[in-house]
């Protein structure tokens, strides 16, 4: 039997509703039960895969092709449980689909309404694919009393009289401000939400109160009081050292024992955490620490490379070391030369990520040639494996006007646009100018490995599955130019037509990889490429 726990959050945005959803699967999982966690968004857009990263941080693909909010990585990250398309949902997408079956005739001339029809989709597609499952834990995003949400609200009270008692509860996750003139913690916002959430027909069995504080037994009970739940149910959530720290700290706070006993469910014996206890030892007790430095293009929001940034811990974590970020915007190294050294010197590492555009491709370049000429490590995703082929053909293959075509026109198209690939569905193929939504070269596949190769040693095996997310493709034809040029190229599509990966077997550490490696790196399973990488951090700053 499948149940349903719906998450809420109230009072203002960014409480950590993703973290908090993640956290609490990752503890039920420890106790034995299977589970999968969903998003509702409640935007317009289809998707995030249009969207820029300043207004909704990175784009998070899964392996059948979705593009999906970033909160989907935490799921993963602390579950390991591999997201599907059928994971995120967004307001966009179901009036979409609703539309179109309107045109097609589908509801036989009925009038077209919120309810039932648009509830009933996000009804649908909550309980969609649960076979098999005890825990389906539904993030609805936004904040309750926004109108966009409304719809979800409503479709998640039908859900839960529908289900029956014991088959669902509400976990409301609120603010507990401190108001440092009064020096109090208020309670008053967060009876405002539960009444808010309330009014709409869904009343919280847990609450979570974010407070910068430690949150009183007095304050707890006067919430519980007030909100018409059990003292026990109000569980503070204070910020915690890091992230993979979350866990543990709602245990401690008895988040998986209530949300067992709303259910019914006598929690039994402690979960087994030691997983989460080894990781944590390891980040807040390192036995060094290395520099890597970040050249991208949207450095003013971490967050559009937030799993990039989870993926450098944990390639710290395999390694016991602390890893530093400098995020460095690549448009500041397009001028001076002598300004990118002694930026760069310091660094133990460099990472150009993926991105699109021409912004800043001139400085990531020049960070590319930077790492290579002063044998530092260096590693490539996506944009960063053609910048890195594109200063190959200009410095090492004597190309000097290499380019993209994504950039402009160019007479030596070393980077260009990809209109066909082999999928599992057949040949896929797509037109310049066409839609930008949705049509790139997405989700996971595979890639075979030269047998020589660095690449092949750090995954210990000849062929690798991968996510992708571009449009644009390094050109084959230009395969042995580079390769001239000390440039390999050795991974490619199992077809042999796509480059995958590009390394330098005169360098310490230089790979470039089409693909997003970080969409699967863990921080109980570290990716290999990035465990690598900041292991290969630590050996040159032992040398600098």
């Amino acid at each position: 039997m499948t149940r349903y726990i719906f998450i809420t959050g109230g009072v203002v945005s960014s409480l950590g509703k993703g973290l908090m959803a993640a956290s609490l699967a990752a503890l039920l999982q420890a106790r034995g039960y299977k589970v999968r966690i969903r998003k509702f968004d409640p935007y317009l857009n289809v998707d995030p895969g249009t969207m820029s990263p300043y207004q909704h941080g990175e784009v998070y693909v899964t392996d059948d092709g979705a593009e999906t909010d970033l909160d989907l990585g935490h799921y993963e990250r602390f579950t390991g449980v591999a997201s599907r398309q059928s994971d995120n949902i967004t307001s966009g997408r179901i009036y979409k689909t609703i539309i179109e079956r309107e045109r097609r005739g589908d509801y036989l001339g009925a009038t077209v309404q919120v309810i039932p029809h648009v509830t009933d989709a996000i009804k649908d597609f909550a309980q969609a694919e649960t076979e098999g499952l005890d825990f389906v834990l539904c993030e609805i995003g936004g904040t309750v009393g926004d109108i966009e949400s409304l719809p979800f609200i409503e479709a998640i009270r039908q859900l839960k009289n529908e289900l029956g008692r014991g088959r669902s509860i509400s976990v409301h996750v609120t603010l507990v401000p401190y108001i440092a003139a009064a020096g109090e913690l208020k309670t008053k916002p967060t009876q405002h939400s539960v009444r808010e959430l309330a009014s709409l027909g869904v009343a919280p069995d847990v609450l979570v109160c974010r407070a910068e504080k430690p949150l009183p037994a007095g304050e707890r009970a006067k919430i519980a009081q007030f909100c018409n739940v059990p003292a026990s149910a109000v569980i503070p959530a204070l910020d915690a050292r890091s992230i993979y720290a979350v866990p543990m700290q709602y245990h401690a706070e008895g988040l998986d024992r209530e949300v067992l006993r709303a259910f019914g469910i006598e929690p039994g014996a402690d979960p087994d955490l030691s997983r989460w206890s080894e990781i944590t030892e390891r980040l807040f007790n390192p036995e060094g620490e290395v520099t890597i430095g970040v050249v991208g293009k949207y450095v003013g929001l971490p967050d559009a490379y937030k799993s990039l940034q989870e993926a450098l811990v944990h390639g710290g974590i395999a390694n016991k070391v602390k890893v530093n970020l400098e995020w460095l915007d690549a448009e500041l190294f397009e001028k001076d030369e002598a300004e990118i050294a002694a930026t760069l010197e310091p660094m133990h590492g460099i990472l150009v990520p993926g991105g699109f555009g021409e912004r800043g491709s001139e400085g990531k370049i020049a960070s590319v040639r930077f790492a290579r000429e002063r044998n530092v490590p260096f590693f490539g995703i996506c944009l960063g494996m053609q910048m890195a082929c594109i200063e190959g053909a200009r410095n090492t293959a004597g190309i000097g006007e290499a380019s993209s075509t994504e950039f402009g026109p160019t007479s030596e198209p070393v980077v260009g646009i990809i209109t066909e690939w082999m999928s599992e569905e057949g040949i896929q193929t797509r037109e310049e100018g066409g839609d930008l939504g949705g049509t790139m070269r997405l989700g996971a596949y595979d890639a075979r490995l030269a047998g020589n190769s660095q690449v092949s040693a750090i995954y210990g095996s000849g062929e690798i599955s991968e996510r992708h997310r571009h449009r644009y493709e390094v050109n084959g034809s230009y395969r042995e130019a580079l390769e001239q040029g000390g440039l390999m190229f050795t991974g490619m599509s199992p077809d042999g037509l796509l480059p995958e990966i590009v390394e330098r077997p005169d360098h310490p550490w230089f790979i470039g990889v089409q693909f997003h490696p970080e969409l699967k790196s863990k921080p109980f399973d570290p990716h290999p490429l990035f465990a690598s990488f900041i292991e290969a951090a630590v050996k040159h700053s032992r040398l600098v």
